[in-house]
């Protein structure tokens, strides 16, 4: 899938589009927010360089698996909110929606109502059996969003060491699927 075929989807609020070179500012500046970066990778903020490669390596992400992160825009404006959408990386345990918002786009409801479309396009889309959301153990707001979305609380694992809840979320047609014993 080229990048040119990374989809745009519109929400009543928001675009998500294909992350390019014209939110790399905004986003190289989430990364190196301590607040925004406390959740995801190793809660560690991200240079400018760590945050080029971590651009690159989400567009490749639709390279490699036809799907990935889009740039969350305010519809209105065009103004970069963060990001959100779907990553099966190596080493991953089933494919991960997950989301980062700039500081003051938080508690908006950006995150429900991008996950609301993301999870469409998993089921519509790519025809997926199940999607989960990875969240650190302690970050409230992303298990409030996961549960809003119909997330359910299916295990707590230790995910590159640190305690995590899953939640899963499985398409509106089909019957939940219990997860293993």
């Amino acid at each position: 899938m080229a990048m040119s075929n990374i989809p745009t989807i519109e929400t009543a609020r928001l675009r998500l589009t294909a992350l390019t070179e014209r939110h790399f500012d905004d986003y190289a500046a989430m990364l190196a927010d301590p607040e925004s970066t406390r959740w995801i990778g190793d809660g560690q903020p991200l240079d400018r360089t760590n945050a080029w490669r971590s651009l690159a390596m989400l567009l490749g992400h639709w390279q490699l698996r036809g799907c990935g992160m889009w740039a969350l825009e305010l519809k209105e404006t065009g103004e970069f909110l963060g990001r959100a959408g779907l990553m099966y990386p190596e080493g991953w345990p089933d494919l991960e929606m997950g989301w980062m918002l700039k500081p003051e786009h938080r508690h908006h409801g950006y995150a429900t109502e991008a996950g609301a479309a993301i999870l469409d396009f998993a089921w519509n889309t790519l025809h997926a059996r199940r999607v989960i959301s990875l969240v650190r153990i302690g970050n409230e707001a992303s298990d409030r969003v996961a549960e809003r979305l119909g997330g359910e609380h299916i295990e707590d694992m230790d995910f590159y060491g640190s305690n995590t809840h899953v939640f899963a979320y499985y398409p509106p047609f089909r019957e939940p699927r219990r997860a293993w014993a």
